[in-house]
């Protein structure tokens, strides 16, 4: 959710990176095999009703940033499935990720990942659950957390996130999540800014993070992240939406070129931002690093302007490179 306020690769490892990652349930070390990898929540449903890696495949638009909110909060009304749905009919999106919100930080009224799991288990070929543990509960211990995620997992959630939580990005409590999602195969989602997964200016704990657990594919969404398009970021830049021309590439492009582990979540404001801050410079983002970006608008209450909606037409883009971010990046990383 958007809101205001060493372990390089050769060449050789994302050619084959289709191959490799796709995920399978039956491929899950420790899980035993459920319906999980077809629709959403579908844990003990018929094994003719499980669809195997290519299950997006035939998906034209997948959002991998939506929300459900329980109550009105911020002059916003509630999100419920129904509603989120409804606004995927009426604009084009076939299936959609529903992230959670467990933490105090992600917003002012949680969306928990127990909820998220009941609310979706209605649209098992339309949303794709993600759940979240803050990293502060791993003072009941780290048994505590991995039985959380086993059940969540059991449950039918596909990825984990957003993670959103106000400590570090390499904050010695978070290693432990990271583990639980490698051995879970769990993508993580997850929010860095001047209050959520904080780091420094350059994006050093986040870089330590994605190169000390390889296993785990990361969507970096959010201002620390996007501020990074181009190299001149300030501090202040990292709750903000810097503006401007862009004279020289930042960290996001390097390290999407150094670790294939990485990928940039194109939602929220801070997303948009930097595609169109220099709309000549996003044109070249969008192309070069195609096989890295995935589609996201962080809808999060009825209404909302939504400008990614626009972006297949403000953006000319390839065939491939367009699949690409539609759907195909989604696919290769999720459970």
């Amino acid at each position: 959710m958007d809101e205001p306020g060493a372990g390089a690769d050769d060449g050789s490892r994302a050619d084959d990176r289709r191959t490799t990652r796709r995920r399978t349930l039956e491929g899950a070390a420790g899980i035993a095999a459920a319906g999980v990898i077809g629709g959403a929540g579908s844990v003990g449903a018929d094994q003719g009703q499980i669809q195997q890696d290519g299950d997006l495949e035939d998906e034209s638009l997948v959002d991998a940033h939506c929300h459900l909110i329980p109550e009105e909060v911020l002059g916003r009304e509630p999100l419920f499935a129904d509603d989120l749905v409804a606004w995927m009919d009426d604009n084009g999106i076939d299936r959609a990720v529903v992230l959670a919100l467990d933490s105090p930080e992600s917003y002012p009224v949680l969306a928990s990942s127990p909820w998220i799991l009941e609310q979706v288990e209605p649209y098992p070929e339309r949303l794709l659950p993600f759940c979240t543990i803050d990293p502060r509960t791993l003072v009941y211990g780290e048994d505590a957390a991995e039985e959380l995620l086993e059940r969540y997992v059991e449950r039918g959630a596909r990825g984990f996130g957003e993670l959103k939580a106000g400590v570090p990005i390499d904050d010695a409590r978070l290693e432990r999540i990271y583990e639980l999602c490698a051995d879970y195969e769990l993508p993580i989602l997850f929010h860095t800014d001047e209050k959520a997964l904080m780091d420094e200016v350059g994006l050093p704990g986040l870089e330590d993070v994605v190169a000390s657990f390889p296993e785990v594919d990361f969507l970096a969404h959010a201002h620390g992240w996007w501020a990074h398009v181009a190299a001149d970021v300030e501090e202040a830049d990292l709750g903000e939406y810097p503006d401007g021309e862009i004279d020289e590439p930042g960290r996001v492009p390097e390290l999407l070129e150094r670790y294939d582990n990485l990928y940039g979540d194109l939602s929220g404001i801070s997303g948009w931002n930097a595609l169109t801050r220099d709309p000549a410079f996003g044109q070249a983002f969008l192309e070069t690093h195609s096989e890295q970006l995935i589609f996201g608008t962080d809808y999060i209450y009825p209404g909302q302007e939504v400008p990614q909606l626009e972006l297949f037409e403000r953006f000319d883009l390839g065939r491939s490179a367009r699949e690409a971010i539609q759907y195909r990046n989604l696919e290769d990383v999720l459970r």
